[in-house]
């Protein structure tokens, strides 16, 4: 049986070993929601590599958690202040419910390797992410899952799903669109 731990994502080689010479989806480096639209266009795959590179150097807070997998980097999920993520704001699907309540954290991404999937690891990420929050001082953690009528590919899970969402103790606070919604857990 395999082993799974979560850890703050404080090693790049770890991070990178998740992500692959790809950078995860697409070349993303969970770098989507930390800008606007404007700006995740602007910054090549490479800067947006750096961009992340500096945030899991700089530590204060981590910027996700990595699951290993018997030792191995095999998943990510990051987990930070809403206010860390400007996409959010400006999304009709995430745009959050009251802006000026404080401490109140986002699950934007999940990422888990090929050999990584069927372990539990998106479970344990956001088991960990809640425990995580709550350590930093978060009032509340939100996620955005997407909730469709059809099987999604892995590619299109990296918002979660709403079952991995209520598994963890998040009820639905809103329904923006059909597909997406706003669920949440107070700490």
């Amino acid at each position: 049986m395999s082993t799974v731990e979560i850890h703050p994502a404080t090693s790049w080689d770890d991070v990178a070993q998740v992500f692959g010479p790809n950078g995860a989806q697409g070349g993303c480096w969970c770098m989507w929601f930390r800008g606007t639209n404007n700006e995740f266009r602007a910054w090549p795959k490479e800067e947006r590599r750096d961009r992340l590179r500096d945030l899991i150097e700089s530590g204060d807070p981590a910027p996700g958690l990595v699951g290993y997998l018997d030792d191995t980097p095999a998943g990510w999920v990051a987990v930070a202040p809403r206010e860390h993520y400007p996409r959010l704001a400006r999304s009709a699907v995430t745009k959050p419910l009251d802006l000026s309540e404080p401490g109140v954290w986002s699950v934007t991404c999940f990422y888990v390797t090929r050999t990584g999937r069927g372990h539990g690891l998106p479970a344990a990420l956001l088991a960990a992410a809640v425990d995580f929050a709550r350590t930093a001082g978060a009032r509340a953690l939100e996620g955005y899952p997407t909730d469709a009528a059809r099987k999604l590919q892995a590619g299109e899970l990296y918002h979660g799903w709403p079952s991995l969402f209520t598994g963890a103790g998040f009820t639905e606070v809103a329904r923006p669109s059909q597909a997406r919604p706003v669920m949440r857990r107070t700490l």
